[in-house]
């Protein structure tokens, strides 16, 4: 129980013991934002090079049709 105090010992305990829950919550929140950061970051990465092969696949099939054109003509 806090101090004694002009306002009702109730009110200062539930206060109190809402603080408490806040500070008992945050490092699992804080796990959680970590965790979504990571998956993000994951998620980026693979879109990335997801990506990155495409291109290279349009790439390549462009210069193969160069190289069909400038070997028939």
């Amino acid at each position: 129980m806090a101090f004694p105090t002009a306002v009702n010992d109730q009110i200062t305990d539930s206060i109190t013991q809402a603080n408490t829950k806040v500070l008992g919550d945050a490092p699992a929140i804080a796990m959680g934002n970590l965790f979504q950061a990571t998956a993000q970051a994951i998620a980026n990465a693979a879109h990335n090079a997801t990506s990155a092969q495409q291109q290279n696949n349009i790439l390549a099939e462009a210069v193969t049709t160069r190289c069909v054109k400038s070997l028939t003509s």
